[in-house]
C-alpha cells in the first residue's frame, strides 16, 4: 500500500496543540485529517495526537462503539507525518505498506457524549537509510484514550522517491493509463451482512462461493478514494477484511479487535482481486464475549496480493461514555 503527497518543498516543523495540514498525512478533504499535533519524546520515540468525530460519514460506530478502522486510518496518517517532519522525507515519496497489526480493547471504543481524544505512543525501530533517504522503519504504537489503554499497533513500511516508484510500477504507474483501464463495478454484497448501512460502502461483490467474493473498488469513493490513486488504497484492502470477517461471522455481529495483515503486491484496478475466507478456531479466550477469528487471503492473476488474519468478538453494546466539562 502507498499513500503520497504532491508538494516537494520540505515539510515545517508541528508543535503538539497546531492543526495538522492535510498534505502531512496524505489527504485531499481536510474533514478527513484525524491527527491533531505531534512532538519528539526521545530519539525516534514520538506522541502524536488524534481526534475521532462522534460519528464518521464511513467509519460510522456500530452498537456503541467508535469504529476500530479509525485507530488503523490514525496509524496510517502517522505513517507520512513523521516521514516528514520527523525523518526528513521529501514531499512526493511514496511510504508503501509492508505490514500492519492492531489489537484493540473494545470498551475503550465506547461512543462517548465528546469526540474521542487519542494518544498515540510511537516507538520506530528497523530504520535503514539508503544515503540520507530513509528507506525504511517500523512504527510499534500504543494508542491511549484519555489516559485508558486503548489498542496496540505495529506498521512496518518502505520510503521510495518517486522515480524510483515509478521503476517500480512499470506501466502501472501511469494515473491516466490505469484510470481507463478500471474494470466496472461487480454488485455488491447486501449491506447488513458485511456491516453495513448502504450499498454504496459496500467492498466486496459476492459469488457462487461464501467463502470468496470479489474485492469492489469504486474509484469514486470520497473517503476510500480520497485523491486519485494507480492502485487500490491499503485503507480499502483493510475494509475488505473487515468485511470479509463479517461477511464470515454472519449473522453474529461484534467489534472488529484484532487485525493482521502482510502485504506482498499491490492490488490493481484493472482485473478482478479474489478475497477468500476461511474460519479459524478461537484458541483465545475473550472475557467479554465470543471470538469469531478468521484467516482472509487476497489474490490477483494467480498471485497473493495479502494475508491476514482478523477477529470479531462478539459484544453487548456499549454503554455511551460520559465527560464532565474541562
Amino acid at each position: 500500500m502507498t499513500v503520497s503527497a504532491t508538494h516537494s518543498t520540505s515539510p515545517a516543523t508541528a508543535s503538539l496543540s497546531s492543526a495538522l495540514p492535510r498534505e502531512y498525512v496524505h489527504k485531499s478533504a481536510h474533514s478527513e485529517v484525524l491527527l491533531t499535533g505531534w512532538r519528539s519524546v526521545a530519539p525516534d520515540e514520538y506522541v502524536v495526537t488524534a481526534q475521532w468525530p462522534r460519528a464518521h460519514s464511513f467509519y460510522s460506530p456500530d452498537a456503541g462503539h467508535h469504529d476500530p478502522l479509525l485507530l488503523a486510518e490514525s496509524v496510517r496518517q502517522a505513517i507520512p507525518l513523521l516521514s516528514h517532519v520527523a525523518y526528513e522525507v521529501p514531499f512526493g515519496h511514496r511510504q508503501i505498506w509492508d505490514t500492519f497489526s492492531y489489537s484493540v480493547n473494545p470498551a475503550a471504543l465506547a461512543v462517548g457524549s465528546r469526540p474521542a481524544d487519542i494518544m498515540l505512543h510511537i516507538r520506530c525501530s528497523g530504520i535503514a537509510r539508503r544515503g540520507r533517504r530513509l528507506a525504511r522503519l517500523t512504527m510499534h504504537v500504543t494508542a491511549t484514550r484519555d489516559g485508558e489503554f486503548l489498542s496496540t499497533a505495529e506498521a512496518g513500511f518502505t520510503n521510495q522517491p518517486e522515480a524510483v516508484y515509478q521503476r517500480l510500477r512499470g506501466g502501472n504507474g501511469d494515473l491516466d493509463q490505469v484510470t481507463s483501464r478500471v474494470i466496472p463495478l461487480p454488485p455488491p454484497m447486501t449491506p447488513r451482512r458485511v456491516c453495513r448501512d448502504r450499498f454504496h460502502d459496500v467492498v466486496l461483490s459476492p459469488t457462487s462461493s461464501t467463502h470468496r467474493a470479489q474485492l469492489r473498488a469504486d474509484i469514486n469513493h470520497p473517503i476510500l478514494f480520497d485523491h486519485p490513486v494507480d492502485h487500490a488504497p491499503g485503507m480499502l484492502l483493510l475494509e475488505a477484511v473487515r468485511q470479509a470477517a463479517y461477511a464470515s461471522a454472519f449473522p453474529r455481529r461484534g467489534v472488529l479487535t484484532d487485525m493482521e495483515m502482510r502485504f506482498f503486491r499491490y492490488a490493481e484496478l484493472n482485473a478482478p482481486c479474489w478475497i477468500e475466507t476461511t474460519a479459524l478456531p478461537d484458541r483465545t479466550a475473550a472475557p467479554d464475549g465470543r471470538r469469531l477469528p478468521v484467516r482472509v487471503v487476497a489474490r490477483q492473476n494467480g498471485e497473493e496480493v495479502f494475508t491476514a488474519t482478523a477477529a470479531i468478538t462478539t459484544m453487548a453494546p456499549a454503554p455511551q461514555r460520559l465527560f464532565s466539562a474541562p
